[in-house]
């Protein structure tokens, strides 16, 4: 084990996923195509909607948002994550540890407020048509946006800032293919009593009382929809928010399992592959989700798609 003189903790090795010998490879492979998929979607989904102007619209934009946060937390964790999966584990040290718990815990939390944000979208466009254009300008979208990014990166340092003034003198291992909250404090010898405090504290803003908003508009989508009198307009109506129905629902399922529930109810094994389905699944699931269910984004896909190979030809 690594440490200093004072017996402090340098350096920390993360296990990653054990006893997978006989099929390492074909993991490594599966997760590294999965993360140039992740990538290549999600990016393809940016230039589409910016170059698009039939996409110009703030759903888009808060999609494309969405995009930018996916690529954000797949590499974050990804790239570090096939190491482990080659090498069957890797030494990484403590400040890269806890950098890396930064970017992905912040990135985790915008992506919950960037869907309320567009639940909140989605309740204006079906529930207040009328006066969507005037409630949903540039000026409303671009302040939602920034508030995101600096609510979610200004809390997470918090937390960051009270895991830094924690002594950390062992054990040095993480059985976990990354470097998460709990995993963190059990190799603190300081008293976490706070932090944990602060963990209860920081998942309102961040998971509960987003989880709440969307559940509460949610449900003034379906009555509106219900209140629909034709079947064809319920199924258009409820086709413009499916895609973000399905996201959510894998994204805050896997989050309140793994964060909500206590931590020690769970074996190591069900903590990692629960991880991966909001690590790796979900930016993956992202834009296929939205690319398959949307035929305005198919179509510009299309379009795009045939200028870059003409664009090639010439």
């Amino acid at each position: 084990m690594q440490y200093s003189n004072s017996n402090v903790v340098t350096e920390i090795l993360l296990l990653g996923f054990q006893n997978i010998q006989s099929f390492r490879i074909y993991l490594f492979l599966l997760l590294l195509i999965i993360f140039c998929v992740t990538i290549c979607g999600n990016l393809l989904i940016i230039l589409v909607v910016s170059s698009s102007r039939s996409l110009h619209s703030p759903m888009y934009f808060f999609l494309t948002q969405l995009s930018f946060t996916d690529i954000l937390l797949s590499t974050t964790i990804v790239p570090n994550m096939l190491h482990i999966v080659l090498c069957e584990g890797s030494y990484v040290s403590l400040i890269t540890c806890l950098i890396q718990y930064y970017f992905f815990i912040a990135s985790e939390s915008l992506e919950c407020l960037l869907l309320t944000v567009m639940s909140y979208d989605r309740y204006l466009a079906i529930c207040r048509p009328l006066h969507y254009i005037s409630m949903m300008s540039a000026k409303v979208r671009y302040s939602l946006i920034l508030s995101s990014w600096m609510l979610s990166f200004s809390l997470i340092l918090i937390s960051i800032l009270l895991l830094c003034g924690l002594d950390f003198c062992g054990p040095n291992v993480i059985d976990h293919f990354f470097c998460d909250y709990t995993p963190l404090l059990q190799l603190s010898c300081s008293d976490t009593a706070i932090l944990d405090i602060e963990l209860v504290v920081l998942c309102f803003p961040i998971i509960i009382l987003p989880f709440v908003f969307i559940i509460i508009t949610y449900v003034h989508i379906f009555i509106t929809i219900f209140g629909i009198s034709s079947t064809s307009g319920r199924q258009k109506t409820f086709s413009t928010c499916s895609s973000h129905l399905i996201v959510v629902s894998t994204y805050y399922g896997s989050m309140l399992i793994i964060y909500i529930v206590p931590y020690r109810g769970h074996s190591l094994t069900f903590n990692k592959c629960i991880s991966l389905v909001y690590i790796v699944m979900t930016p993956l699931l992202n834009p296929v989700i939205y690319s398959l269910r949307n035929k305005a984004i198919q179509s510009s896909v299309m379009k795009y798609l045939k200028v870059c190979s003409k664009k090639r030809n010439w």
